[in-house]
């Protein structure tokens, strides 16, 4: 059980399949990864299972754990076991001592429980974080529009400008936590203020994004007030709708399909080849907003953490 020694050896960690494998060599590259956060478990020539972290560029310690595998081939009680071995050891060679580990991630299938091998693949490798200490934090929707969908006229109850600066945007962002259906919005407010979880998300996710801030949009009725924004961005690996949302005060008047349109249509002038969201399974309101929207349900993302 070791870190790789470099990129010369990512034929070896891709012998099990996973769909990020194909961007590990560019993540690589760049630094989103680095080779002693990409554990194998090996006999001989064979990969037995792998583990990786990911991090932003320039961080100095990793930011989500996102490929766990077992090879399915080894008896099932061993895998598991060889599984949780190695999550161990490379947790402690990988995190500062007495450190909570960083939030794991995994992609599958939109219908997963209801096909047996999918359930048995996804739920083995949950079952490997929950020995190690972890739960389920949430299930989430990832979403896909592409372009032969058409993107839906807008409806002309909204205006829609640039963000005026930061500071307009966290007051936005700190407003829209009141009630907020997110898991991860809801947790932070367990440990934080409104304020404080707005500039958490702010400096860990959105600052970072390199495309132009002025793809953002603020929603307004026509003389003016807000009534909630979107932020449509490129993450690195798609153009995004990175947040959006509907102030508290103007809920439940369908303004979110209007923001939405708006966020849609700023990234399809890019002549973009697709636009990724992800909402919580559980949010039903915004899932709802989506499919209105022309976005398909292409898979779903396992989210589970440590106390």
């Amino acid at each position: 059980m070791r870190p790789i020694t470099g990129r010369e050896e990512l034929d070896l960690f891709c012998r099990l399949p996973y769909t990020l494998n194909e961007g590990l060599a560019d993540d690589l590259a760049v630094g989103r990864r680095r080779p002693e956060w990409m554990w194998v478990a090996v006999c001989g020539d064979r990969l037995l299972a792998r583990v990786a972290w990911w991090s932003r560029p320039g961080d100095d310690a990793p930011f989500i754990l996102d490929v766990l595998d077992l090879d399915d081939g080894i008896p099932r009680p061993e895998r598991v076991d060889i599984g949780v071995r190695l999550l161990r050891a490379a947790t402690a060679a990988t995190l500062p001592n007495g450190s909570r580990p960083p939030e794991y991630s995994r992609f599958i299938p939109p219908d997963w429980r209801e096909t047996t091998v999918t359930r048995q693949v996804v739920e083995e490798r949950m079952t490997v974080l929950e020995r190690t200490g972890a739960r389920l934090f949430v299930e989430r929707l990832r979403l896909e529009w592409r372009p032969a969908s058409p993107v839906p006229e807008p409806a002309g109850r909204l205006a829609f400008r640039p963000v005026h600066d930061t500071g307009e945007l966290l007051a936005l962002m700190t407003s829209v936590l009141d009630g907020t259906l997110d898991a991860h919005g809801r947790d932070d407010l367990t440990r934080m203020s409104a304020h404080e979880a707005a500039v958490k998300h702010y400096e860990e996710e959105l600052a970072r994004y390199t495309s132009p801030r002025d793809w953002w949009r603020v929603a307004t009725l026509p003389h003016g007030e807000p009534v909630g924004f979107v932020l449509p961005a490129h993450n690195g690996y798609n153009p995004v709708i990175a947040y959006i949302a509907v102030l508290p005060g103007h809920r439940g008047n369908g303004y979110i399909d209007d923001i939405l349109t708006e966020g849609t249509r700023v990234l399809a002038e890019q002549d973009v080849p697709r636009i990724r969201a992800s909402t919580d399974l559980g949010n039903t309101p915004m899932a709802h907003a989506f499919q209105r929207a022309g976005y398909v349900n292409f898979e779903r993302e396992i989210n589970m953490t440590w106390s």
